[in-house]
């Protein structure tokens, strides 16, 4: 899903984010999501080899 369908769009950048990440060899990665309502949430990830 790549519109904005509940609960898709933070899946679809978790994945996105992993995998830039393991491409580009960066360790920290933020993702960022509105959940709607005026709230908001934020993951750091560690990318561990």
């Amino acid at each position: 899903a790549l519109g904005h369908p509940l609960g898709c769009t933070g899946a679809k950048l978790c994945a996105t984010l992993l995998n830039n990440m393991q491409q580009h060899g960066v360790k920290y990665g933020v993702e960022s999501m509105c959940i709607g309502g005026g709230m908001g949430a934020a993951a750091l990830f560690e990318l561990c080899e």
